[in-house]
């Protein structure tokens, strides 16, 4: 991922909280052509030196027979919004899109034990209706369990490597970016607030020069 110095963020427990916070992410692997599948991932930070992603797909999807034994790359994506160049009040500015995003990379391998497959499953149950009023529990006969099992893959990806994109302006002045954060405030798009909001965090840090 293309990122200048300005938008790098590095911090591996705020990029940790982060794919938790946006955990439905893109799967891309690479095989005879580039393949990708939208999916909801688990993670484990402390696996190894940079965590897991933990993860399953139906098995009629081909994705995870390309994938198994390979480097592949999820990507995690966060608020983006247009930004206007007449929000800067300035000259010689054109039209952007702020946004977050991390690109995880790491060796993907398929979970071949039932038990196991069936935990992932148990998990992710759990992560996803806990905020719900009444959760629900997967539950079922042994006959049921059993087809299910059958019907999907699960993996794990031992991350190797996380590249964090906090592309929020910082290359302006404060105090181009504080008339940036109105013009996203002002918009209609509720992702151009939550924009604002982290642009709002990044002041305390300014690098541009630009007025």
């Amino acid at each position: 991922m293309y990122t200048p110095s300005a938008f790098v963020e590095a911090d591996l427990p705020k990029l940790h909280d982060f794919i938790e916070r946006h955990s439905f992410g893109v799967l891309v692997s690479q095989g005879v052509e580039p393949c990708a599948s939208h999916l909801p991932f688990l993670l484990d930070r402390q696996w190894g030196s940079h965590g897991r992603l933990i993860g399953h797909m139906a098995r009629a999807n081909p994705q995870w027979r390309q994938a198994s034994g390979s480097t592949v790359l999820v990507v995690s994506s966060g608020p983006h919004a247009y930004v206007s160049p007449s929000w800067c009040e300035a000259e010689n500015v054109v039209p952007t899109w702020n946004y977050v995003a991390v690109h995880i990379y790491g060796a993907l391998r398929l979970v071949e034990d039932r038990s196991e497959l069936m935990q992932i499953v148990q998990d992710t149950t759990v992560r996803y209706e806990q905020t719900m009023p009444q959760p629900w529990t997967l539950t079922g006969s042994a006959e049921f369990l059993n087809q299910l099992a059958g019907t999907i893959v699960g993996f794990y990806i031992d991350i190797s490597r996380i590249e964090g994109k906090w592309k929020l302006s910082q290359n302006h002045s404060p105090n181009r970016r504080e008339r940036i954060i109105r013009g996203l405030l002002g918009s209609r798009d509720p992702g151009a607030h939550d924009v604002a909001q982290l642009m709002r965090k990044t002041l305390d840090v300014p690098t541009g020069r630009e007025t």
